[in-house]
């Protein structure tokens, strides 16, 4: 692979305007798809299998009035006892019409004649019924039925759509760029180059650009969900910047070596380039791979964030040398520009055009006193020499950080966690306020018989049971489709949708209501589908950790041709993935610092973020594993002892990790900062688990494991080196390949 690539970086450089002219043309080409393909992202969570979508999708077969999308207009007067005037009537009644009038609804229920009112009378809730479902509604539609009730408010009554038709896309805006902001001034930093950070980032941005044109172009044939660009875009610009950063600095390290300019590229491709195709590979498998729990939803999202990341490597390992041709040695410092660049050797004497200073350079960078002082060198040291001491303060404090880990619950979004002063989040507010809690996560039964006549003598059966179900407060008259053979029936449970209680009952009903005979019975609604997706997707959580960490084990053991270093990578990932499943649960779901990341209402976790986080800070995780220990991996066969190897490794490596993981961290806390609690709780996951994996786990525990076994995590029987293909990405094949070569002197 090494010269595979080797090759490839060389002829990026060599025919750098024709690269960058290719990929200007992608990025205009897939932004103009974009423009016009563009489809409707969803926000429902659908599961094939599960009983509530069962139900859904009997009712919209035989049922279609009742399948539509709800709404809950919430209404509280100026005073109690209000609505029992006429002129508190008349208030209500004008709400109805304009509801019914709306573009898009079937009808809307007086609350005055169903008695959905509060005892002290002034509280109603009015029922609106779309034709559509809540994806299908449209901006225009949403926008006229949260506008119903201005005449009201006008007269001090508090009105507030709600339902499940409020939603949209998470909006992008400043606070991500400050993300972007940081990652650049780490750029700056690390670089001490303009030149080499704004190329970087540009390299980065064209990245990005170009992956999620191309996926706003897809979605006009695939449905997304709302989350899912989110997504992309995090994962497109953390790694696309991280990639290129790596490539960056192996060319400038080997620049400082003598290289030439086109040499200096191939030889970065060759090497970190490698390591960035292997790193790539890992998180596109690893997200990818979230196809195997079969949920929708999340495939969409793995297979969106896989795309961009994709791109993000093809952009590094072709673009980025092309790039680095057009800077030249205006990527080093202004103090380390002085080395010769017309083609002469350092010693002064001239070299081939194409194959200078092949063999004159060693392919491992000779270590210099002054960068032995380094902090890099210096921590490798500290740690290597304290190993011991360091792996049990390591593994004790990312232990009590994973105490609240088996704590979590799991549900899906609800309006009870939206942000304050969010339109479902005052509906909400208002509905718990005047009838409590249980009518913001109502469920509904469907029950379905072969005729009209099986129906009708199964409703009484199915409602005496409901009405019998501990912690059902009430349960609503049935309706009956248009040929009697569905019925619906709406429960009010007297807890929340994301109340224990409400999952028990859910559990309850439906085992109460098995045996009817004669007819499907069936219980779906928002509340029941978020349990149903939350059970399948934590059933689905212990199958794919074990798929990735096995995974992990068997591409490691691929690269590093060893048994434990493979198995010492898994462990420090289950180690990262507690430590950030229990700080996250710490703070959005029991509120610990919540003021802190603008939290609200800590609440339950999102349900897909666990499965969601483990294939992601996997992919990251072996990122970092790859580039740090592929260097002593590549020193180790160079000829030093295991030890200096560590060392050695730690050294060159610490300085463009911590940079590449300050940016993943800055990009990804900048979306910490967006009212939607789903991406803010996703943000802060993936920021606090890169922060853990890189800077507790990979370049503390890792060096000193590595320290203790010596030459031990290097050892892999005969028989399974013969088996495994060899992947070089440590450059060893690409050495041997420049060794044969001889330059040709003038």
């Amino acid at each position: 692979m090494a010269t595979l690539l080797y090759r490839l970086g060389r002829g990026a450089l060599r025919r750098r305007r024709l690269v960058v002219a290719l990929w200007l043309v992608v990025l205009v080409a897939a932004g103009l798809a974009a423009a016009t393909l563009r489809g409707p992202t969803a926000s429902n969570f659908t599961m094939p299998g599960t009983e509530s979508q069962r139900a859904l999708d009997l009712l919209a077969d035989q049922f279609p009035a009742a399948s539509g999308a709800t709404g809950t207009i919430a209404v509280k007067a100026p005073a109690d006892g209000q609505l029992a005037t006429p002129q508190g009537q008349a208030v209500v009644q004008e709400l109805v019409q304009q509801a019914s009038a709306l573009p898009g609804v079937v009808g809307a229920v007086n609350p005055l004649q169903v008695g959905a009112v509060s005892p002290n009378g002034r509280y109603a809730l009015v029922q609106v019924q779309f034709a559509s479902g809540g994806d299908d509604v449209t901006d225009e539609q949403r926008t006229a039925y949260e506008q119903v009730g201005a005449a009201a408010k006008a007269q001090g009554w508090q009105v507030a759509p709600g339902g499940e038709v409020l939603g949209g896309e998470p909006e992008i805006g400043s606070t991500e760029a400050l993300g972007v902001l940081v990652a650049a001034i780490v750029l700056i930093i690390t670089f001490g180059s303009l030149v080499a950070a704004g190329m970087t980032m540009l390299n980065a941005l064209i990245g990005v650009g170009a992956g999620m044109a191309g996926l706003f172009a897809l979605s006009g044939v695939v449905q997304l969900t709302s989350t899912a660009p989110i997504l992309a875009l995090m994962l497109g610009l953390a790694v696309g910047i991280d990639y290129s950063l790596f490539i960056t600095s192996r060319h400038r390290q080997n620049l400082l070596d003598g290289l030439s300019p086109e040499e200096a590229v191939g030889r970065a491709v060759g090497t970190a380039g490698s390591a960035v195709v292997f790193a790539g590979a890992t998180v596109v498998i690893a997200l990818a791979g979230l196809a195997v729990v079969d949920i929708p939803f999340l495939t969409v999202m793995g297979l969106a964030a896989a795309g961009t990341v994709t791109v993000a490597v093809l952009v590094a390992i072709t673009l980025q040398p092309a790039l680095l041709g057009f800077a030249g040695r205006r990527v080093l410092p202004r103090r380390l520009r002085s080395v010769p660049t017309d083609g002469t050797t350092t010693d002064g004497t001239a070299a081939d055009e194409d194959d200078s200073d092949v063999t004159d350079r060693p392919a491992a960078t000779t270590t210099t006193t002054e960068e032995r002082n380094r902090f890099g060198f210096r921590w490798a040291r500290l740690v290597t020499r304290f190993r011991v001491p360091v792996i049990l303060v390591g593994l004790l404090g990312l232990g009590l950080l994973a105490l609240p880990t088996p704590d979590m619950r799991l549900a899906l979004p609800g309006a009870a966690t939206a942000a304050v002063g969010s339109p479902a989040r005052v509906a909400n507010d208002l509905t718990v306020e005047g009838f409590g809690a249980g009518f913001t996560g109502r469920l509904a039964v469907v029950v379905a018989g072969d005729t009209p006549q099986a129906t009708s003598a199964a409703v009484p059966q199915v409602t005496a049971l409901l009405q019998r179900t501990e912690n059902v407060l009430a349960v609503a008259p049935p309706q009956l489709s248009p040929d009697g053979r569905t019925a619906l029936l709406g429960v009010v449970p007297k807890t929340g949708p994301t109340d224990e209680a409400t999952e028990t009952l859910v559990h309850d009903i439906r085992g109460a209501v098995s045996g009817i005979p004669d007819a499907d019975v069936l219980l779906t609604g928002v509340t029941a589908i978020g349990i149903d997706v939350s059970e399948k997707l934590s059933d689905a959580l212990p199958i794919y950790l074990l798929l990735v960490v096995g995974l992990s084990v068997l591409l490691l053991m691929l690269v590093f041709r060893s048994l434990l270093v493979p198995i010492k990578a898994a462990l420090g990932f289950l180690l990262t993935v507690a430590a950030t499943f229990g700080i996250t649960v710490a703070v959005f779901q029991q509120g610990h610092l919540a003021d802190l990341v603008g939290l609200d209402t800590p609440g339950p976790l999102i349900s897909f973020l666990p499965i969601l986080l483990i294939g992601i800070l996997f992919g990251l995780a072996m990122d970092y594993e790859v580039f740090l220990v592929s260097r002593m991996r590549e020193d180790f066969v160079h000829g030093e002892t295991a030890r200096q190897a560590t060392i050695s490794g730690m050294g060159h490596g610490a300085r463009v990790v911590t940079a590449a993981a300050l940016i993943m961290i800055s990009v990804f806390g900048g979306f910490v900062f967006l009212e939607d609690p789903v991406i803010k709780s996703m943000g802060f996951a993936l920021a606090i688990g890169v922060a853990i994996d890189a800077f507790v786990v990979r370049m503390t525990i890792v060096p000193a494991v590595m320290s203790l076994l010596g030459d031990r995590a290097w050892w892999l029987p005969r028989w399974l080196n013969r088996a495994l293909p060899n992947v070089d990405i440590e450059g060893e094949g690409l050495r041997t390949h420049l060794e044969d070569r001889t330059p040709t002197r003038v």
